[in-house]
């Protein structure tokens, strides 16, 4: 995660199911939530940023 997205205020939750690992990230501005699966090998900075990128592509997508 860069430094422009760390400092955007998103708030991202991880929950490990099994093998794999859900990760959310929620815009708390819009209330606006995705949700990812990742591997749990994958670091935590790596499934963050995809989540904050579904994020952004949902908020523009929304702005359509």
């Amino acid at each position: 995660m860069s430094d422009d997205e760390s400092k955007e205020g998103y708030i991202v939750e991880y929950y490990a199911v099994g093998k794999s690992v859900k990760v959310t990230a929620i815009d708390p501005a819009s209330l606006r939530e995705v949700s990812i699966i990742g591997s749990s090998r994958a670091s935590r900075k790596h499934l963050a940023k995809l989540a904050i990128r579904k994020l952004h592509y949902m908020m523009d997508k929304d702005k359509d």
